[in-house]
């Protein structure tokens, strides 16, 4: 199996490919990419663990079957699932639609009023609830779909002080987040059940990623 090291130097040269950060950077900035392909490796760094680190939950806690991939983007995480697990993906933007399913044919798009209740072993909302003002809303739909032993993966920035310094300091505004991941989790935990919770990178709390599954 290739290693994360490997898997993210790959993936970053065929990401490379496909975008061009300076030039697309007002359209995709709201996205993982700039982040992902960002030219100081150990900012890269972290975007790339809190994948890894939601996918060892996933490997951890997560029955067989069918996920759901809130926001994708990308869907940088359908390429370190367990091989022949069923991808589906929820994602507003049309242009980044279009190129996950150019390249993930295998991939299957749906609203959040389309989803099934009960159909998904693993629903995935990385770095993307505090993108929205009806995060209630959106965690009232995706919470039934899980399935009964299903659990539900997040992640996002503390929004903390050391946060808002590596933002800048990296270069991004962060004026499209609109909340912060512990109001989300707040939110979530009047639904779900904390299975496990850990912040990133260690030693200094930027993100939090954590599992959730039903009470």
């Amino acid at each position: 199996m290739m290693s994360a090291i490997a898997h993210i130097f790959t993936r970053r040269r065929e990401l490379k490919q496909r975008f061009d950060v300076a030039r697309q950077m007002t359209e995709i900035e709201e996205t993982c990419i700039p982040s992902y392909l960002h030219p100081n490796l150990a900012a890269a760094a972290v975007a790339w663990a809190r994948l890894f680190a939601a996918a060892r939950l996933h490997r951890r806690f997560a029955p067989a079957g069918p996920v759901l991939d809130f926001g994708a983007a990308s869907g940088e995480l359908a390429y370190i699932l367990p091989p022949g697990t069923a991808y589906d993906f929820v994602e507003m933007d049309e242009g980044m639609a279009r190129s996950l399913t150019e390249y993930n044919p295998n991939a299957g798009r749906h609203s959040l009023e389309e989803l099934k209740p009960g159909h998904y072993a693993a629903v995935f909302a990385l770095d993307s609830l505090e993108h929205n003002d009806d995060v209630d809303s959106i965690v009232d739909q995706i919470c039934p779909a899980l399935g009964s032993k299903g659990v539900l993966i997040l992640s996002g920035p503390t929004e903390n002080a050391l946060y808002r310094l590596g933002r800048r300091i990296a270069g991004f505004s962060g004026a499209y987040h609109k909340t912060t991941i512990y109001d989300i989790e707040r939110k979530i935990a009047q639904r779900l059940r904390l299975v496990s919770r850990r912040t990133l990178p260690v030693g200094i709390p930027l993100f939090s990623v954590s599992c959730w599954c039903l009470k």
